[in-house]
């Protein structure tokens, strides 16, 4: 019997002052092209005992340039996809808010957007994978905004 493989990916549902989340827009020749992807991405191999904030910080510096967050450390979704048959992916959803500096997207996606959770239109833009348990997190920000 073939042994699991799984990779470890930290995202965030970083929010303006408004309550509005920022999505980017997958490049074409990722596995999110055509959908929001929330900013974060995957734990590296060399990255084991490094902190899950570390991490994340890491990821969002490498996609939206030098700003400032804050990151609260409990996770808000989990989710899980099979990239490919070799490969499953589990996702951690932090919350952050954007507290300021210049946002500059990496060349790994094509634009940004800010979307209030709740006006997302999540069967257009959330990978199918995520819907429905992105579909129960936006539902609770619109009760908590």
């Amino acid at each position: 019997m073939a042994k699991d493989k799984y990779q470890v990916s930290l995202k965030l549902f970083l929010k303006d002052a408004q309550g509005r989340i920022l999505f980017l827009f997958g490049h074409s020749k990722s596995s999110y092209a055509g959908y929001y992807d929330p900013p974060g991405g995957r734990i590296e191999d060399n990255e084991f005992a490094t902190p899950f904030m570390d991490i994340l910080r890491r990821e969002v510096k490498e996609e939206l340039g030098d700003i400032v967050i804050e990151v609260d450390l409990k996770p808000v979704l989990l989710s899980r996809d099979e990239a490919n048959k070799e490969m499953r992916v589990l996702y951690i959803f932090f919350e952050g808010k954007y507290l300021g500096g210049d946002i500059k997207i990496s060349d790994e996606h094509e634009g940004m957007v800010w979307e209030y959770p709740w006006e997302v239109d999540v069967d257009r833009h959330i990978k199918p994978i995520h819907r429905e348990v992105f579909k129960s997190y936006f539902c609770d920000s619109k009760d908590h905004s």
